[in-house]
């Protein structure tokens, strides 16, 4: 079976993503920063900022999975964390770029995270892969991550990009977020209007991507999204059937998020309805089409 390198493997999805190959009998190597006292097997360094990493990396791979970046709803948009979330993503593809381009591979086929940020905040308008960027922070970084992503062609690399909706996993993600508040009989939920999240299960991102680096006919952008995106109130009425919960919906009105977040509100109250119909016709089936099913699942594990 297949070597593949992995950015960003100790991430949510990275973890998973891990187990997943794993079980598909896959070899992995992982990249990152060097961190003290850290000694893992097939664990390889990188330096982003000063554009270097350890060519043994490579050694073997066939396929990369990109995931490197530093976490958009971590900390609050200033103008310093908008440049680290812009650079870590751009600078570490470039990496990966100049890499390949400089030393004997054998790599045919990197898969990238992506973000339906890319579209900005679109409604209930149902959205293909190929509308246009948004105007929004998020969608700027989407555009050009994936921009840097498609120089990979010109190393006759295979290139994929995963437009990642609202990861709904237990672990970590928007859904302890979520319901945080449940428990004690409250779930508040954005009153915007057509404010649709396209949910995806965790294990449905791991699949689009293993799916992406073996099936040779994909290229290009896939939104990676469950086939029903829904109302965010619809939402939580779901999560708290899947608790089994009695709670009360409070809406929060979205200037109350503004003055809290900032420019980082953008993170939660833009709707993006995507389709998946891209995705499907390349036979991907998902393993978690409902969000009633997907939230069992999650809710059992945990």
């Amino acid at each position: 079976m297949s070597k593949v390198l992995i950015t960003g493997a100790d991430g949510l999805i990275g973890t998973r993503l891990q187990q997943l190959l794993k079980v598909k009998g896959y070899t992995m190597h992982c990249i990152g920063r060097a961190r003290e006292g850290r000694k893992k097997a097939h664990h390889y360094i990188w330096d982003v900022k000063g554009q270097s990493m350890d060519p043994a990396a490579l050694e073997g791979v066939t396929g990369i999975i990109h995931l490197a970046g530093a976490g958009v709803a971590d900390q609050r948009w200033t103008e310093s964390r908008k440049k680290e979330i812009y650079d870590s993503r751009i600078d570490s593809t470039r990496l990966l770029y100049q890499t390949l381009a400089t030393i004997p591979n054998q790599v045919k086929t990197i898969v990238s995270a992506a973000a339906v940020g890319y579209y900005g905040d679109r409604g209930a308008d149902v959205i293909g892969e190929s509308e246009p960027a948004g105007d929004s922070f998020l969608a700027k970084v989407v555009l050009d991550w994936e921009r840097a992503v498609a120089q990979m062609g010109k190393l006759g690399v295979r290139h994929v990009c995963c437009r990642i909706g609202v990861v709904l996993a237990r672990e970590g993600g928007a859904l302890p977020q979520l319901d945080r508040t449940v428990a004690f009989g409250v779930a508040p939920y954005f009153a915007k209007d057509n404010l649709y999240y396209p949910w995806v299960h965790i294990d449905d991102v791991c699949g689009t991507m293993i799916h992406a680096l073996e099936s040779e006919t994909m290229h290009g952008s896939y939104n990676t999204t469950a086939p029903q995106p829904v109302l965010i109130k619809d939402m939580m009425k779901a999560i708290i059937a899947a608790r089994g919960a009695h709670a009360l919906l409070v809406p929060v009105p979205p200037p109350a998020l503004k003055v809290m977040l900032g420019e980082m509100s953008e993170v939660v109250l833009q709707s993006q309805r995507c389709s998946d119909a891209k995705l499907l016709a390349t036979g991907y089936r998902f393993r978690y089409p409902d969000l009633s099913a997907a939230l069992k699942d999650i809710y059992k594990k945990g």
